[in-house]
């Protein structure tokens, strides 16, 4: 970056006055409005343990898909069995769970269950070192608990590999984040004009901008998006996953990031598709309802089935959706049992019409659920 040019919006005589038109927002709005309407709708219309149900596959994939998004990929059913303990829902056996889904979940649980209270930088610091537990990322020693200090050049995102890089953005430089974060933990916590939504999208775009940290900053922003989008809903359970919808919209996310940075304080653009893509999330989340509906019902129409631990087990990985087919290897393995006691499991399930052999045969038997 030349000495003098002004590649980025930080680098405006204005920053951060964000601009944005608010008429060209207001369908977008509306639809998203409607949508949380339909979907908090459903919801007062189930009981308390379903709501739950719905919250943990939210949080679930909220937590995976905002590691997913920078490469990382967490256990699907640690970061469930981490959300559960702390919801106190009652999954049956629960999988393993290291320090660093931990982290995560602790993160994405405090950012939601606690939106009411002032984002604070001790309480960025905590989140920040709740992903990072061992001080590092990768192989590489991070600064914990403080702002970057750009002690290795400046805080740029790149693509390509060495030799060949593509400097996507360049950020703030470190001796002014105290007072750029300052001034965002001031409007972060004051009551201002923006509708609650268009302030998650801007808060996000804000702190992601400024990238104050040495790593994890992408994950922090979508936090604080979380922040605001549960003071939206008012409410501390989250129903939807807008980390999810991004993930499945990744290199939009990312071009509309760097559009948006390399332009002009009117950010019009970047709350549409933000309030877009929220908008698909909603949407997704009925499919999650949906799911957990259809889970209760099947339940309810077994209720009377003497079925033992190990297959309730197995049925509700099978209900949430088992990736790859199971066979009798696979359940033992699951249920930490033999493989003739697997067996029996599948055989007594076979007999009550519960699970049939999958189609096609091949080296091992496959099964699924009946009907």
């Amino acid at each position: 970056m030349n000495s003098g040019e002004k590649l980025y919006i930080w680098q405006a005589d204005d920053w951060p006055q964000w601009r944005y038109d608010h008429s060209a927002l207001t369908g977008v709005l509306t639809d998203v409005s409607r949508a949380q309407g339909m979907l908090l709708g459903r919801l007062a219309d189930v009981g308390l343990a379903l709501r739950d149900q719905v919250s943990l596959a939210a949080l679930t994939d909220d937590v995976v898909k905002t590691s997913e998004i920078e490469g990382e990929v967490l256990d699907v059913q640690s970061v469930r069995s981490s959300i559960a303990r702390r919801m106190g829902v009652d999954i049956g056996a629960v999988a393993p769970v290291d320090r660093h889904v931990e982290g995560v979940v602790e993160m994405v649980l405090d950012a939601t269950t606690r939106a009411a209270e002032p984002l604070t930088s001790e309480r960025l610091f905590g989140w920040h070192a709740a992903l990072f537990p061992t001080g590092y990322s990768g192989m590489t020693r991070i600064a914990l608990g403080q702002w970057r200090t750009d002690a290795d050049g400046p805080m740029q995102v790149v693509s390509g590999h060495f030799g060949r890089r593509k400097v996507h953005f360049q950020a703030p430089p470190a001796q002014t984040l105290t007072a750029e974060t300052d001034r965002f933990l001031a409007w972060a916590n004051a009551e201002t004009d923006e509708p609650v939504l268009v302030k998650a999208g801007l808060a996000h775009l804000w702190f992601v901008t400024l990238h104050p940290f040495d790593d994890g900053n992408g994950r922090i922003a979508r936090a604080v998006g979380d922040l605001f989008l549960a003071r939206a809903d008012g409410s501390p359970q989250r129903f939807y996953s807008l980390s999810a919808q991004i993930q499945r919209e990744r290199k939009n996310y990312y071009e509309v990031l760097e559009r948006t940075q390399k332009g002009t304080l009117d950010v019009t653009g970047w709350l549409s598709w933000f309030l877009g893509t929220l908008g698909r999330a909603l949407d997704s989340s009925q499919t999650t309802l949906n799911a957990v509906l259809a889970k209760a019902r099947y339940w309810q129409r077994r209720a009377g089935l003497p079925l033992n631990e190990r297959q309730v087990k197995l049925l509700n990985r099978l209900l949430d959706g088992f990736d790859g087919k199971v066979t009798s290897s696979k359940w033992a393995a699951i249920a930490k049992c033999s493989p003739d006691t697997a067996l029996r499991d599948i055989t007594q399930l076979l007999d009550l019409g519960v699970l049939q052999k999958t189609p096609g045969g091949g080296r091992s038997t496959g099964y699924q659920l009946a009907g």
